[in-house]
């Protein structure tokens, strides 16, 4: 077992002073917490545009980071999957970003594991909005196999959320195609 600060680097997002304004010009995008929906994917259709100084550079995101929601109902990580440009994470959120012993999507399974997330639940703190705090979260133990097994539980993992998938259209076509034979049989019976 080690801490998650001893496999990856955690910082604060971009600590913007005021209210976020959209600015059409802009040329960064910011991630926020709404931009993450309830599966842990990214969507940055909404995502603001705003100019800032060139003093952002170890805020930039790159392909792998996972993004923290720190506050809130749920402590999960999405996983930033391709080049955004150039792009921030918005405090409160923090960033996560692996380093050689761990992939990203491993790290990722593991934090939103239901198990984790109890764990992370129970460090949280505050009054009115219960957040995790980044020395928190750096304390967090996770297992750390060689890079190989974190290969092939991401991989099953992927696989298993597939199936789920598959298994729920399953069951919603399976209702609609009963529906339409129950509703067809009532008009046709008189």
């Amino acid at each position: 077992m080690k801490n998650l600060g001893d496999v990856a680097d955690v910082r604060m997002g971009y600590p913007f002073r005021s209210r976020l304004e959209h600015d059409l010009f802009g040329l960064v995008t910011v991630i926020q917490m709404r931009d993450i929906d309830d599966s842990n994917l990214l969507h940055l259709e909404g995502a603001a545009k705003v100019t800032l100084p060139n003093s952002k550079g170890h805020h930039q995101l790159q392909s792998g980071d996972l993004l923290f929601r720190s506050r809130g109902r749920s402590y999960t990580v999405a996983q930033v999957t391709e080049d955004l440009g150039e792009a921030v994470l918005a405090a409160p959120m923090l960033l996560i970003r692996t380093r050689a012993a761990v992939l990203p999507a491993y790290l990722r399974w593991y934090i939103n594991l239901p198990q984790t997330q109890a764990v992370l639940g129970a460090m949280a703190s505050g009054t009115a909005v219960q957040m995790i705090s980044k020395d928190a979260l750096v304390s967090l133990e996770l297992p750390v196999p060689s890079i190989e097994e974190q290969h092939r539980i991401v991989e099953l993992a992927a696989l298993t959320q597939r199936e789920q998938t598959l298994m729920a259209d399953i069951a919603n076509r399976r209702r609609q195609l009963v529906e339409g034979v129950l509703t067809q049989y009532a008009r046709n019976s008189r």
